[in-house]
C-alpha cells in the first residue's frame, strides 16, 4: 500500500510538537477551570448534585460548540494567526470570569430565583465562553498537523489522546493539589496567563495585535480590581470547603462572638468567654436535649460522639458544662478543625478528634458506649446519603447505650418537609421513640431548620422551655407533619442502596428557599 506522504517539508513538520503540546495544555486549562468553578461558586450557591450538574453540563456544551466551529473554521483555511487569537481571547476570557462574577453575583443572589436556575446561570454566564474558545482550538490545530503528516489515523489519533491526557492531568491536579495550595482565583488567572503566553508563540511576529491584547488584558484587570474582583472570598480554601471566619461582635453587648462559614453557610457562632451562649435556635435545642438527657446520668461522665464538627459550637459548649465528658467528634476536613482552634476558640485537647467520614468512625467505636449521638454533618441541603439510611440508624443504635439519644438538624421546607418524613420514617424503622421539633409551627411556604430526636427511650414532652442561654421555646411537631402535605405512607425508607434525597428535597432545590 502506497504511504502517505506530508504535504510541507521536514522543517514545516517542527511544529507537530508546538500543536501537541497546545492541545495538551488547553485541554488541561479547561478542566482546571471545571474544577475551579464548583470552588469559586460555592460562597454563592454552595457544592450539591445540581451545582456540579450545571458545571459539567455547561463546560461540555461549550466545549462541543467550539470543536464544531474550530472543525468548521479548520476547512476554511484556518492558520495559526487564528489559533493564536482564539488562545489569547481565550486567556482574556479567563480573567474575565472574575471580572462577571462581580456583576452577576449580586443580581442572582437578590432575585427570586431556585438554585437549578441560579447554578445554571452562574456557570453559563462565567465559564461557556471561555470553553467555546478552548474548544476551537484541538480541531484547528489537529487540521493544521494534518497538512505537516498525512498518516491521518495517527496525527487523529494523538491529538485526541493528548487533549485526553491533558484533561486528566488538569483535573487531578487542580482537585488534589492546586485548589488547596494556591487558591481557585490563582488557578482561573494562571490559567488565562497560561494561554496569552500559548498565544504568543502563534502571534510573536504580529507586535501591533500583541499590544493590544495586553493593553485589553490590563483593562479587564483594572476594572475587575476595581470592583473587589481579585479579593478573595476565602481566609482559606481546601478540598472541601471554602472556609471563612467573620467578627459578629456587634450582636452581642460583652466580648468577642466570630462565626464560621463554609462555602455559603454559616455553620457555627462561637462566644469567647461564654462558650455556653448559643446563637442558633436549632444548636440551642440541640444542646438542651442534650443537657435533659444527661441528668439520667446519675453523676457519670457524658459520652458523646459528633458527626461533623464544623465550629465546633456544640461539642465546646458541652465541654463547658461537662468538664470530664468523654467526646468523640468525626470532622471530614482537618483544615475546618485547624481553623477552629486557631479563630474559633476551640481547644480540642481533651477531645477525640478523627478527620474520617462519620459513618467509619462511629463503626469503629465500642458497641453500647454512647449516651449521645449528634448528626450535624449535613451541609445545608447537601445531605450525605449514606447517613440518613436504615443501615446507619443501625449502627447508631449500635453503639448508644440503653438509655441514649441520637439527635440530628436537617434543613427542609415547611409544611410539607418531605425529606424529614422519610427520615423520620426511616428512623421509626429502628427507633421506638422519634419526635421533631422546630421553635413554631407554620403553615407559611419557608425553610426550617428540623430537629429530630431518636432513642429507646422517652425523650422529651410536647414543649421544650431553655433552661439555659438565651430564653427561647420549641414544640415537637410530629403530629402537624402527620395532618399536612405528603402522607408517611406515601414515602420511601432511606436505605444505602434507595436514598433519593435531592427529589425529596425539590421544593428547595426548584424554588428560591434553597438559598
Amino acid at each position: 500500500m502506497e504511504q502517505p506522504v506530508s504535504v510541507l517539508t521536514s522543517g514545516g513538520r517542527s511544529r507537530l510538537p508546538l500543536y501537541a503540546l497546545t492541545i495538551f495544555l488547553s485541554s488541561a486549562g479547561l478542566m482546571a477551570l471545571e474544577i475551579a468553578a464548583a470552588r469559586l461558586l460555592a460562597p454563592y450557591i454552595g457544592v450539591s448534585l445540581y451545582s456540579w450538574t450545571a458545571i459539567i453540563g455547561v463546560i461540555l456544551g461549550g466545549l462541543s460548540l467550539g470543536n464544531w466551529i474550530g472543525g468548521v473554521w479548520a476547512d476554511m483555511d484556518a492558520d495559526e494567526r487564528g489559533v493564536g487569537w482564539t488562545l489569547a481571547v481565550g486567556g482574556l476570557a479567563c480573567i474575565g470570569i472574575l471580572l462577571m462574577l462581580t456583576l452577576v453575583a449580586p443580581v442572582l443572589q437578590a432575585s427570586e430565583l431556585g438554585l437549578l436556575t441560579v447554578s445554571f446561570i452562574f456557570v453559563a454566564a462565567l465559564f461557556f465562553i471561555p470553553a467555546v474558545l478552548l474548544g476551537i482550538v484541538t480541531p484547528v490545530l489537529t487540521t493544521l498537523a494534518l497538512r505537516l503528516d498525512g498518516r491521518t489515523g495517527h496525527v487523529v489519533g494523538m491529538m485526541h489522546a493528548l487533549a485526553a491526557f491533558g484533561s486528566i492531568l488538569g483535573t487531578f491536579s487542580t482537585g488534589y493539589i492546586l485548589v488547596q495550595y494556591f487558591g481557585t482565583q490563582a488557578i482561573i488567572i494562571g490559567t488565562g496567563v497560561m494561554l496569552g503566553l500559548l498565544a504568543l508563540v502563534f502571534l510573536w511576529q504580529a507586535w501591533r495585535s500583541i499590544g493590544s491584547l495586553l493593553l485589553l488584558g490590563l483593562f479587564i484587570s483594572g476594572i475587575t480590581a476595581s470592583r473587589d474582583g481579585f479579593t478573595r472570598f476565602c481566609d482559606r480554601e481546601t478540598n472541601y470547603f471554602c472556609i471563612r471566619v467573620v467578627d459578629m461582635s456587634d450582636e452581642v453587648t460583652y466580648g468577642t462572638l466570630r462565626g464560621m462559614v463554609l462555602d455559603h453557610l454559616m455553620h457555627g457562632i462561637n462566644h469567647r468567654e461564654y462558650p455556653t451562649l448559643l446563637m442558633s435556635p436549632y444548636v440551642h435545642l440541640m444542646d438542651e436535649l442534650i443537657q435533659s438527657h444527661a441528668k439520667r446520668l446519675d453523676g457519670r461522665a457524658l459520652r458523646g460522639f459528633f458527626s461533623g464538627g464544623g465550629a465546633y459550637t456544640q461539642p465546646r459548649a458541652i465541654r463547658a458544662r461537662f468538664p470530664d465528658a468523654d467526646l468523640v467528634i468525626a470532622e471530614l476536613d482537618p483544615a475546618v478543625t485547624e481553623e477552629a482552634q486557631r479563630k474559633m476558640f476551640y481547644d480540642a485537647s481533651k477531645d477525640r478528634v478523627y478527620h474520617a467520614d462519620g459513618r467509619k468512625v462511629l463503626s469503629q467505636m465500642v458497641p453500647d458506649y454512647f449516651d449521645v449521638i449528634v448528626g450535624d454533618v449535613f451541609h445545608d441541603i447537601a445531605i450525605p446519603h449514606h447517613l440518613v439510611t436504615r443501615e446507619y440508624n443501625e449502627l447508631v443504635k449500635s453503639r448508644l447505650n440503653t438509655n441514649g439519644i441520637y439527635v440530628l438538624n436537617v434543613v427542609d421546607a415547611s409544611p410539607d418537609p418531605r425529606l424529614v418524613k422519610s427520615i423520620v420514617k426511616t428512623l421509626k424503622s429502628t427507633f421506638p421513640n422519634v419526635q421533631i421539633w422546630l421553635e413554631e409551627w407554620s403553615e407559611k411556604h419557608q425553610r426550617q431548620t428540623y430537629v429530630i430526636a431518636a432513642g429507646s427511650a422517652p425523650i422529651l414532652s410536647d414543649k421544650v422551655h431553655s433552661e439555659h442561654g438565651l430564653k427561647r421555646e420549641w414544640q415537637e411537631v410530629s403530629h402537624y407533619l402527620a395532618n399536612s402535605g405528603t402522607s408517611f405512607d406515601a414515602l420511601p425508607v432511606l436505605t444505602d442502596d434507595y436514598a433519593p434525597v435531592e427529589s425529596l428535597l425539590s421544593q428547595l432545590i426548584f424554588g428560591s428557599l434553597a438559598r
